[in-house]
């Protein structure tokens, strides 16, 4: 979750499953409510809930909007109310849900039961690069039993995230297809000019300047702005612009572009969907007692 194009938003949607083992599939034995009952009294989701809450409030105003949530803060307070209870993977996916909905998504269940698993390959970790083509894309969620739908809808993550001009500036802005000083011709001329003059001139200092994915007054809302963004070729990452140059995948951008009530009701399903990939649960893996490190 450390590169600049996973800083965003759509890191966390998608390493808070990255996280999960990709060995065995337990999907079956997950259900709501699990943890009813099993932390002491405690109310697992609305502690989670509660930490997500008081870190959106403190930190979205003045730093990159992210979904990214601190697990290994909320991780602390329940092994102090319930040592080795509440797995990793689960606060991932309950604080996600968590941050979607503050961000103005729709409110939506998960089931929990998730172990966390007890290695750390990179290909576990491995997400979809900044520069796939809609193709690449849709072939990676494909390989993990998701739709092109699901893709898309997944991709609009986006909406809230964030990288860094160090992500664009040879892809899109300076050396498109390896030539020095060419620019994406499928970028907006009005928005590349913006980000060669304010954001990221061609400098080596503005390689950390952070570039929202979506417009900066939308960058605080889950909304369907980034696809309307996508058909003005306004599209930040080379993955995100594929999805409307690509004809398999455009009709869903238009789709969702054109019904913010549509996405708002989809996405929510897609990252369900997304959560219960291959998941560890019963007697495997473990319950970590710190997020980053294996017992």
């Amino acid at each position: 979750m450390a590169s600049a194009a996973r800083s965003g938003a759509a890191a966390a949607v998608m390493a808070a499953v990255a996280m999960l083992s990709l060995a065995t599939a337990g999907s079956a034995q997950l259900q709501q409510g699990f943890y009813k009952g099993k932390c002491n009294g405690t109310d697992v989701e609305a502690v989670v809930r509660g930490i997500v809450k008081s870190w959106f409030v403190r930190k979205t105003p003045s730093s990159a909007p992210t979904l990214t949530i601190r697990g290994d803060v909320v991780n602390a307070e329940l092994e102090r109310r319930c040592p080795g209870v509440v797995s990793c993977s689960d606060i991932q996916i309950l604080a996600t849900r968590d941050a979607v909905a503050l961000g103005g998504g729709a409110a939506y269940p998960v089931r929990t039961g998730r172990r966390d698993r007890r290695r750390s390959l990179a290909y576990d970790v491995r997400l979809p690069a900044p520069d796939y083509t809609a193709a690449q894309t849709t072939a990676y969620y494909g390989r993990l039993g998701l739709s092109a739908f699901d893709a898309v809808l997944l991709l609009g993550a986006h909406t809230v995230g964030a990288t860094r001009c160090s992500a664009i500036k040879s892809s899109r802005l300076y050396a498109y297809g390896g030539r020095p000083g060419a620019t994406d011709p499928g970028v907006d001329p009005a928005t590349a000019s913006v980000y060669k003059r304010y954001v990221c001139p061609n400098v080596a200092s503005s390689d950390g300047n952070v570039v929202f994915l979506d417009d900066q007054w939308s960058a605080l809302r889950v909304d369907n702005h980034y696809y309307r963004n996508l058909q003005l070729r306004r599209g930040v990452l080379p993955c995100d612009q594929n999805l409307y140059k690509d004809g398999s995948t455009r009709w869903i951008v238009d789709l969702l572009a054109n019904d913010a009530g549509l996405f708002t009701s989809l996405f929510p399903q897609a990252l369900v969907k997304l959560s219960e990939v291959n998941v560890l649960t019963g007697t495997q893996g473990e319950i970590r007692k710190v997020c980053n490190r294996f017992n």
